[in-house]
């Protein structure tokens, strides 16, 4: 049962409240703060003129300290909000704690005081794309539908109006999840594979901030697990309430994928070659989906919307056809798994391009799996060369040998993937890497890719 928000308005009135970073997603969040009546205080490393102008406009309602050592002054505070990409033992944070302050985020506060019936979603690859599927369902269905988390807009400043009968869908990251002490009546885990280990300590660590999903369920809840994933299969046994599963390799699941088509209780919902997206782990994505929404909507609806659904931007988007060439927009694909998955549901050999920054990722699977899939090679990024020596090995010990050429830039790689492409083929950007070595973001570099590609 949810908390009056009630209690959250007298806590916060007249306090002072620190809050961890000034971006896009944050803006929301401090000017909620100021209406509540709390004494805001704004950190971040950049400096005044690379904020927004929202955050200009703030004007001396809200203390701002910026630059090298903006930490430093994170003291004299009741209670802070941090940024999800700042890790929970950062020392400022914990001796703003020791001092007395509450360390919280406000995807939290948001679970702990919503009055909606919320669904969350983790995993390493696909809950972007589940979590939208989930969303577009209800949606369908006729229900008053939020979606938020790591993706969409911001909802903590929305609370009060989300009501009883309302639903509300959450992506939510490792980061999100690493602190978290409340979980979300339905959760689902669509998969787990080594990611962002360039944050989380070891692979141990990431796993146990992916469980805070469920760790704080009752016994009336409902955990959706990949029985296919030795690991998400392995959290049945740590569950509190019910657990269901959904498989494209097992018939007999709660949701299966056999022989082409979709399966919801043994009652076949859609045929994968109906639905615009395309490839297992969409199939996946979609099982995960029809059990998270089968309690309020029917089998119609989630046929209906299976058809229908066009996919997520950056997500094996189809961009364009160009002298015999189809291209695809994978930038979302920061992790060998997520890319492996992409340039198997594409059905025959693609040219790639694959790199960006390291983090800390094993890619020998992207050569040992992968090379069946792929055509050519254009590496960029920071990783290029590590990318590069796991196919050079490939070669040297079984002979499989795929082209490869390096880029410096990564308008020069769209180049050379262009260049190396001939009539009838594919080619895709799913770097298998995060952006953030060239870009701010994976939509940044999307968003180039489909520009140059257009520009052809």
């Amino acid at each position: 049962m949810s908390r009056d928000f009630n209690e959250f308005k007298t806590l916060i009135k007249d306090k002072k409240v620190g809050v961890v970073g000034i971006g896009v997603s944050n803006i929301p969040l401090i000017r909620f703060l100021l209406e509540l009546g709390a004494e805001v205080s704004a950190f971040d490393k950049r400096n005044f003129e690379d904020l927004s102008e929202e955050v200009q406009e703030f004007g001396e309602t809200v203390k701002l300290y910026l630059g090298e050592g903006y930490l430093e002054n994170l003291k004299g505070l009741d209670m802070v909000f941090k940024t999800p990409g700042m890790r929970f033992d950062n020392p400022y944070l914990q001796k703003a704690m020791e001092e007395g302050a509450v360390i919280t985020s406000e995807m939290e506060e948001f679970l702990k005081y919503c009055q909606g019936r919320i669904i969350g979603v983790t995993g390493s690859d696909g809950k972007t794309t589940t979590t939208m599927l989930i969303g577009e369902i209800l949606k369908k269905s006729g229900y008053k539908v939020y979606v938020g988390g790591n993706i969409g807009t911001p909802l903590f400043s929305k609370i009060e109006e989300i009501r009883a009968q309302d639903m509300v869908v959450l992506e939510l990251s490792s980061f999100q999840l690493m602190t978290m002490t409340v979980s979300p009546e339905i959760a689902v885990v669509t998969n787990l594979s080594p990611n962002h280990l360039d944050m989380h300590k070891n692979m141990t660590e990431y796993i146990e901030a992916k469980k805070n999903i469920f760790k704080y369920q009752n016994e009336s809840d409902l955990l959706i697990l990949n029985e296919d994933n030795e690991i998400t299969r392995s959290f049945a046994d740590e569950a509190k309430g019910k657990v269901e599963f959904f498989s494209s390799k097992k018939e007999n699941e709660d949701a299966y994928y056999s022989e082409g088509s979709l399966y919801l209780r043994y009652e076949r919902v859609v045929d994968l070659e109906e639905m615009k997206v395309k490839g297992i782990h969409n199939a996946e994505n979609m099982l995960a989906a029809f059990l998270a929404v089968e309690d309020f909507v029917t089998k119609d609806v989630m046929r209906e919307l299976a058809v229908e659904f066009p996919g997520v931007k950056h997500r094996c988007q189809f961009i364009r056809e160009f002298e015999g060439v189809r291209y695809y927009n994978d930038s979302i694909a920061s992790s060998p798994t997520r890319t492996l998955a992409s340039i198997k549901s594409l059905g025959k050999k693609v040219n790639i391009i694959l790199g960006g920054y390291d983090k800390q990722l094993d890619f020998t699977p992207l050569a040992e799996v992968g090379h069946p899939y792929l055509k050519n090679i254009i590496l960029v990024g920071d990783t290029k060369n590590k990318i590069k020596e796991v196919f050079s090995h490939l070669a040297e010990t079984s002979g499989i040998h795929i082209p490869m050429q390096t880029a410096e830039t990564f308008d020069e790689a769209v180049s050379l993937l262009k260049a190396v492409c001939n009539e009838g083929d594919i080619a895709i950007l799913s770097p298998a890497c995060a952006s953030f070595d060239m870009f701010k973001n994976f939509e940044v570099r999307g968003d180039r890719f489909i520009e140059l590609v257009n520009e052809f």
